[in-house]
């Protein structure tokens, strides 16, 4: 199936997602960053934004998503877009990750299983885009769903891995040529046996895979696999326990920002023994490589703002090891901000531990802790 089947639409918000890569890329180069494509911080965001769309020209939008973003948009859509209350209409792009029958990672496996189940629970229409579907169905199904929204209700499209395809290529880049993975080493270099929380995606693969090469124990780190965003407050729940060890979180910019509110959090409470640290390559590389909004933005002044007593930003790997020999000896919570590269090892491989096995040999470490 084309990814441009919806053409004859042309507000598009969302949260990038790999199984929609060929949709991704088509709104990339077809309206860039822009008044018609906005790539925001949360599916909620993306859901509020299009609800302002369409209050302000009473044109349908279209809100794009991963499944494991649908929790991000309950809220909005049950209190905000359903016909009980305002009766917005919206049509929903939905990445079908974990879907039955189909191998994929631990954190989307319930996730996939309940995903229509919960779409409908929402008195959201369902169609399943598959490799099968003809364009003759679509347009059918797209008839019948505009009926749908005419009445105020929403729609959603749930597509199935290689359901799209598109022609065209977008390269994300940036101008850092210091990787992620370099810098994790050197995280690893300055935390020696201090407890780290690492967040969803490449992050944790690297971190599991720098671990094996060293011949390292995994127990010091916990692998925020799923949860996007809520790795810092992982850690902030560890360190308010554990007051005598440091407590290191491997934080990225699309997650920093999708819930940003845990910043607040962590400000006011101050943990002495969290680092809190934000490794910047301005994109959602994981899930393809499309642009976050934090390469706009100062997290330094933010971390600042929330109440973190020292922050800093690192512009090279020297200035990287001189803010984490700091933060090992300080007495207060730290927030650093590091420039990276987008991209990532052709090679680069998943851990080979289950969540559960991860969790109970972190937990396990954890009570001979202070």
């Amino acid at each position: 199936m084309k990814a441009n089947f919806l053409d004859n639409y042309n507000f598009f918000c969302g949260v990038p997602d790999s199984q929609l890569k060929p949709l991704c890329n088509y709104l990339m180069n077809t309206y860039g960053i822009s008044e018609n494509h906005i790539i925001a911080a949360n599916e909620g965001n993306c859901t509020a934004l299009a609800a302002g769309y369409y209050m302000a020209t009473g044109k349908v939008p279209v809100v794009y998503l991963q499944n494991s973003g649908i929790g991000n948009i309950i809220n909005p859509v049950a209190s905000l877009l359903n016909d009980k209350v305002y009766a917005v209409p919206c049509i929903f792009v939905v990445g079908w990750r974990g879907e039955p029958g189909v191998h994929d990672e631990p954190q989307h496996i319930f996730q996939g299983e309940v995903t229509i189940k919960l779409l409908e629970d929402m008195d959201i229409r369902t169609f399943v885009i598959t490799k099968e579907t003809t364009e003759d169905e679509l347009a059918a199904k797209m008839a019948e769903f505009e009926k749908i929204l005419a009445e105020g209700k929403s729609v959603a499209f749930v597509v199935k891995k290689g359901a799209l395809e598109y022609d065209g290529k977008v390269k994300y880049e940036n101008d850092c040529d210091v990787t992620r993975e370099e810098i994790i080493n050197h995280i690893v270099d300055a935390t020696g046996e201090d407890i780290v929380v690492s967040t969803t995606g490449k992050a944790s693969r690297e971190l599991f895979e720098i671990r094996e090469a060293r011949g390292q124990s995994h127990k010091y780190d916990f692998l925020t696999v799923g949860s996007m965003g809520h790795a810092s407050s992982i850690a902030l729940g560890i360190a308010l326990r554990k007051k005598k060890t440091k407590v290191w979180c491997i934080d990225g910019d699309g997650a920093a920002l999708m819930h940003m509110g845990a910043m607040a959090v962590i400000g006011a409470n101050a943990p002495k023994n969290m680092v809190h640290i934000v490794i910047n390559n301005g994109a959602h590389e994981t899930v393809g490589g499309m642009p976050t909004v934090a390469a706009k933005c100062d997290l330094v002044k933010i971390a600042e703002g929330c109440g973190y007593p020292a922050a800093a930003r690192a512009a090279s790997l020297s200035e990287l090891d001189s803010l984490l020999a700091k933060a090992k000896e300080s007495d207060c919570l730290t927030f650093i901000e590091v420039e990276s590269a987008i991209g990532a090892r052709e090679d680069l491989g998943r851990p080979t531990v289950t969540a559960r096995e991860n969790i109970k040999n972190f937990m396990e470490y954890l009570e001979t802790l202070e």
